[in-house]
């Protein structure tokens, strides 16, 4: 499990003219792919998902259950319902083709009892485990033992469907959980699986007492199905209006095809199943064979109305999928519960026996708001600030948002969200109970929590506003759009313009004409007056034409009196100030002349004479004095141009077919990228007798039409059409002649930029033409494929490509040098996308090969080469043999054997009948690897023979050669060895005999040698410590060391002294002067020594110096010689350290063991004098330090000296 962060791209702008590049690049600086979205992986695909008001997010995936915090960034805890410690799925599980019900081992995820009082949150779970059972858990922990279980409660079936709700009913007020599944399944696979008991073998819908202990059935608890109505599959559970409704549809689990309409079920919300009736739901408008899958429920409870997702059938390779195969239809409750009938169409009852009489009434849904799209998958619906908003999931990986207006009617539907991979999104979209600016997208294996707007792709107040996004609003102290949680001072309701205020309650900078000789400039729309402040600059001079302060409760105005030498001013400035924001504009007045209508003329700032009907500079007046005060008095005659690309489709319907038939036959290609395409070709018949032509795409229904003009009509039955940018969706194509009807071409894919996954194999040889093959999605839209070097540039290569793979062959480096990297990349439109590296390595070198015929009618060639990194594959690689005067063969690839020196190729040639004569006549072998062409002389067989037969005999004879050498050489060693041993053992004995008697000596004659202990005092003790060779420094500190004045300091020593207390600066100092090439050993001791002198008197601080200063030549010594350290007096903290321990010991040592030591000292000096000593080097015989002993004694004489 991790979590990632992504980020989805909006529908780009669509361009007059087809521009790929701009569109893509308008497509990466839009904000509606989040940058924030934490992402939760799990080890399987996810079965359900549950979020609680109190406890976090509940998924279930495999066998296992896992609670998550609201960010998804930690997981609280996990419970392995099947094995411990495993996730894994007992049976494994293949994603059906959609829209085809998914399987899943986790049926039911219900938080419940939330928020009741003096009660705990419970979580119902069901899983397939043990015959579909069930359980429930406190919310707050789930690995504390289930509280109640009970089994067969859900479908034991993975594929089986489970919809529960669990509600309070009764004089007990008692909780229970109503459950409608798919207790058996027509396969007789499955029949193994589990078992379900006898009762539930025509059971639709069960009630079951969660309180009780085993989850039991009551007597009156089971609607059971009617006999031959075949498997219902229940999407949801629901309780409205004191009933409980499921949304199901009749479904062949063997054929994938549904049997019957959609439906909606309907019992009491009692303590006992009472069936009140079914009616079916049609959604089947836009499509011939109607839509009798459903994929996704949710209730808008509070807008009475259900939403859901209904699809037609695609086929099992989507080959029936079209851009009307899925539609989000909306039904009102009231009409549902009106028309649901108590008949025995699906279900039994007791007044009629089953499929007799009256079917289920049809339910038509709102047709306003009614959306076909291609692939949808899910739904949840809400309502904001009274807008209903619907998210909707589709196949492909988006997250839609639809906000329905006036009478419920849907607007084209946002993309705020785009799964990188495109995984389907799962069937149930789950908001965040504490933050309502948030939903959980599942897909796949991975949980997202997604924002539910982009809030901040709107850049100006009007467009926030208009945009009519209940989630949005203007924030003034931001001055941008945002969540109303997101901006600063919400609570301040004139600090946040929602939309119902409107674009007219933006604020915006007005300049208008107040009066003859007067211009104001001022502000207008929502906002508070309070503490404002207004200024009007000229940008060329920086000079200020105005400055003012506001009124209370009134907006700050700013007058500019009408002067002649203010007509200049062609630039200013004018910010509004208001404490925590400020809005500022700039107006340019130096084309107000060439203005000639007055909406734009007073738009700019600019003043509208209305006798003169031409527009002038604000600060001059017009002649005659009139003027426009503001642009709603402007007349408005404006028409909106189409926009570039899609113009309004013509609404005519003039046909010339009796004059002439235009024939269309098919559209290539049929998959485009979401850049668009500007060479998409139409065949069919008589184009050159048309004048006008012009393409219709139509994708979601409430979206508007793309109209496209033909680009160029190439002949009688072909013509081109360039295709403008859109997000990805699925189209249907139709083509108008001369302004008739539109002849239906088919369908158009809108499909994401492709993906490369894996380039296989990375490396080739330099000579190219091995085939390489690319690994992705989408690769049937790209344009050609480009290899990227840096010497050649781009080379384009011929590919082969359908939608996962792409295949070309690696072209020539040749030229180049022996080892080099290209990038591979993928052009689509003037797009280059980077799809990896090829590596490009020296050419393979073959070094011989063999034949061997072990029957007469087949060959084996076995032809070596060097090991290498190069992947060949059969198709790589071709191989004949040439044998006798002019004979060849092709000898068929078989495999290839990498050894320790080097890799076989093995190839045979069969169906041949004299295969030792070929053999024996065989002269060499052609190798053709791709562009590289090689031919391969054979091994010399007779010398490999006679290398095998000697060298055994040769092993031998060195062997025993080793043998007698090593016996005769270990016997003479013994005998050395016991010679020395005892030479050495009979001079030991001697030494220590005389060593003994030389060391002798009375306790007597060290006393009476002792003498007086000549102890120092402290000053004198300190500086032969601190300077033990420099002699000339003592007289220096003449005053006692003890007893300093605090007082008696000039500045400079103060100054000094902070510096030195400064522990960092100390630190930097030290290290500073040991980088020093200069500053010697001898130097270091000094400074060591002067720095212990000033410092004596604050040991503390001298002792978290040392400390630093020593874990500091740790790291030094850390990857040298550790044991080196501190053996040397070479740095400023060892002499430090030494300093340091004398001054802490001089008063220990002169109280406790200054004596015992001195007798120690006295005597060790004994025993040197008492041996030899040379006079010369001064080494002794006796001594302790190994740099003065006296190794060698010679023969020496005792010498008397006289005086």
């Amino acid at each position: 499990m991790e979590v990632s962060r992504r980020k989805a791209p909006p529908r780009p702008p669509r361009p007059a003219a087809p521009l790929p590049l701009l569109a893509y690049l308008l497509a990466l600086a839009a904000p509606s792919r989040g940058a924030d979205e934490p992402v939760w992986r799990s080890e399987q695909a996810i079965g359900a998902i549950a979020a609680s008001r109190e406890d976090g997010v509940f998924v279930a995936s495999g066998s296992c259950l896992d609670q998550l915090d609201y960010s998804l960034e930690h997981s609280l805890s996990r419970l392995y319902r099947d094995q411990a410690g495993n996730c894994t799925e007992p049976v494994s599980l293949a994603p059906p083709a959609r829209p085809r019900p998914g399987s899943s081992f986790s049926k039911l995820l219900l938080p419940y009892r939330e928020g009741a009082a003096g009660l705990g949150g419970l979580l119902l779970t069901g899983w397939t485990f043990d015959r579909g059972a069930c359980e429930v858990r406190p919310l707050g922990n789930l690995s504390r033992s289930s509280l109640r279980n009970g089994t067969e409660v859900v479908s034991c079936h993975p594929q089986g469907s489970t919809a529960g709700v669990v509600y309070r009913a009764g004089l007990n007020n008692r909780w229970y959980l109503a459950v409608a599944a798919t207790y058996v399944l027509p396969e007789p696979e499955t029949a193994s699986r589990c078992n379900p008991a006898a009762s539930d073998h025509d059971t639709a819908i069960a009630l079951k007492d969660t309180e009780g202990r085993s989850l039991a059935t009551q007597e009156l608890g089971r609607l059971k199905l009617c006999e031959g109505a075949g498997s219902l599959h229940f999407v949801d559970a629901f309780l409205w209006n004191g009933s409980i409704y499921f949304p199901y549809y009749p479904y062949n689990y063997t054929s994938g095809a549904a049997t019957g309409w959609p439906s909606m079920a309907r019992i009491a919300q009692s303590t006992e199943v009472l069936f009140q009736g079914q009616a079916s739901l049609d959604c089947g408008h836009g499509h011939p064979d109607g839509r009798r899958l459903l994929l996704s429920s949710s209730l808008v409870e509070a807008l009475d109305v259900w939403a859901g997702v209904f699809s037609a059938a695609a086929g099992e390779g989507q080959e029936r999928r079209s851009p009307t195969t899925t539609a989000l239809c909306l039904f009102r409750m009231s009409e549902i519960q009106a028309r649901a009938k108590r008949v025995s169409w699906d279900f039994k009852t007791a007044e009629s026996h089953c499929k007799e009489g009256d079917q289920p009434e049809r339910v038509q849904p709102i047709a306003s708001s009614t959306l076909i799209h291609s692939d949808l998958t899910s739904v949840y619906g809400t309502v904001v600030m009274n807008r209903t908003v619907l998210f909707l999931g589709t196949g492909d990986g988006q997250l839609l948002k639809v906000i329905l207006g006036e009478n419920l009617t849907s607007n084209c539907p946002e993309v705020i969200y785009e799964i990188k991979e495109e995984t389907p999104v799962f069937y149930k979209l789950v908001p965040d109970p504490v933050k309502n600016i948030y939903i959980y997208l599942t897909a796949g294996k991975e949980v997202r929590r997604i924002r539910v707007a982009n809030c901040n792709k709107h850049k100006s107040c009007s467009e926030c506003l208009t945009a009519t996004d209940p989630h949005c609003g203007w924030c003034h102290s931001l001055q941008r759009c945002t969540f109303q949680g997101d901006c600063v001072h919400s609570e301040n309701l004139e600090n946040w313009l929602d939309i119902s205020s409107g674009a007219k309650k933006c604020p915006k900078i007005q300049i208008i004409r107040s009066s003859k000789d007067k211009t104001t400039v001022t502000m207008v729309g929502s906002f508070s007056p309070r503490h404002s402040k207004c200024m009007v600059k000229n940008v060329d001079s920086s000079r200020e034409l105005c400055q003012n302060k506001s009124q209370p409760n009134r907006t700050c105005t700013c007058s500019i009196p009408t002067r002649a030498t203010y007509k200049d001013v062609s630039v200013v400035n004018v910010m509004f100030s208001f404490g925590s924001w400020n809005l500022s504009d700039r107006f340019n007045f130096t084309n107000c002349s060439s203005l000639k209508e007055c909406p734009a003329c007073v738009e700019t700032g600019c003043a509208w004479c209305k006798s003169a009907r031409r527009c002038i500079h604000p600060f001059t007046a017009c002649d005659p004095s009139d003027y426009e005060r503001n642009q709603e008095q402007c007349p408005v005659a404006v028409e909106k141009t189409s926009e570039g690309g899609r113009t309004k489709e013509n609404k005519g319907n003039r046909t010339n077919q009796a004059l002439q038939v235009f024939y269309i036959k098919s559209i290539e290609p049929q998959k485009v990228s979401t850049l668009g395409k500007s060479n998409v070709i139409v065949t069919g018949a008589n184009f050159t007798q048309a004048s006008n032509i012009t393409m219709i795409l139509k994708g979601t229904s409430t979206c508007d039409k793309d109209v496209i003009q033909v680009s160029h009509v190439l002949n009688d039955t072909h013509m081109k059409f360039s295709l403008p940018s859109s997000r990805k969706e699925m189209k249907d194509v139709c083509i108008q002649f001369d302004g008739g009807n539109c002849s239906s071409v088919g369908s158009l894919s809108y499909i994401a930029l492709p993906h490369c996954s894996l380039i296989f194999p990375a490396t080739t040889w330099i000579s190219g033409g091995q085939n390489i093959t690319m690994m992705g999605r989408n690769f049937d839209v790209i344009d050609n494929l480009i290899i990227s070097h840096e010497l050649k540039g781009n080379i384009n290569v011929s590919e082969y490509c359908v939608a996962t793979y792409c295949g070309f062959l690696a072209p020539s480096l040749k030229s180049s040098k022996v080892r080099t990297n290209v990038t591979v990349k993928l052009r689509v439109q003037d797009t280059y996308l980077d799809c990896g590296t090829l590596q490009y390595r020296e050419d393979p070198r073959f070094t011989g090969y063999r034949v061997e015929s072990e029957v007469d009618t087949e060959l084996e060639v076995k032809i070596q080469k060097e090991n290498d990194n190069f992947n060949i594959s059969k198709k790589d690689i071709e191989i004949t043999l040439f044998h006798g005067e002019n004979g060849q063969l092709n000898c068929s690839f078989e495999n290839i054997t990498r050894n320790q020196d080097l890799t076989t190729i093995l190839c045979k040639i069969k169906g041949i009948k004299t295969a030792s004569t070929i053999a024996n006549s065989s002269k060499k072998v052609r190798v053709k690897l791709g562009n590289l062409e090689l031919y391969v002389e054979q091994e010399s067989v007779p010398s490999t023979w006679y290398f095998l037969i000697v060298l055994p005999v040769l092993l031998v004879i060195v062997i025993f050669a080793a043998v007698g050498v090593t016996r005769h050489k270990s016997k003479e060693l013994s005998r050395k060895q016991s010679q020395q041993l005892e030479l050495l053992e009979s001079e030991l004995r001697k030494e220590i005999r005389d060593g003994f008697a030389e060391l002798q000596m009375d306790k007597l004659d060290v006393v009476d040698s002792f003498g007086t202990v000549p102890f120092l005092d402290y000053k004198h003790f300190a500086l032969r410590t601190f300077f033990p060779e420099s002699g000339g420094f003592t007289h220096i500190f003449t005053e006692d060391m003890h007893n300093r004045d605090a007082n008696d300091k000039n500045e400079s020593l103060t100054a000094l002294d902070a510096l030195i207390c400064n522990k960092s600066f100390l630190v930097t100092v030290i290290h500073t002067l040991e980088k020093q090439k200069n500053f010697s050993v001898k130097d270091r001791c000094l400074f060591a020594s002067f720095l212990t002198i000033a410092l004596q008197t604050k040991l503390v601080y001298l002792t978290s110096i040392l400390e630093v200063l020593t874990r500091d030549l740790m790291e030094q010594c850390s990857n040298m010689q550790p044991k080196l350290m501190l053996r040397r007096t070479e740095s400023v903290v060892e002499k430090l350290l030494t300093n340091w321990m004398s001054v802490c010991l001089s008063g220990f040592l002169r109280e406790t063991v200054g004596e015992p030591f001195y007798l120690l000292v006295t005597t060790l000096n004994q025993k040197i004098n008492k041996g030899p000593v040379d006079v010369i080097t001064c080494k002794a015989l006796y001594t302790l330090n190994e740099d003065w002993l006296l190794w060698q004694v010679p023969e020496f004489s005792t010498v008397v000296c006289f005086q």
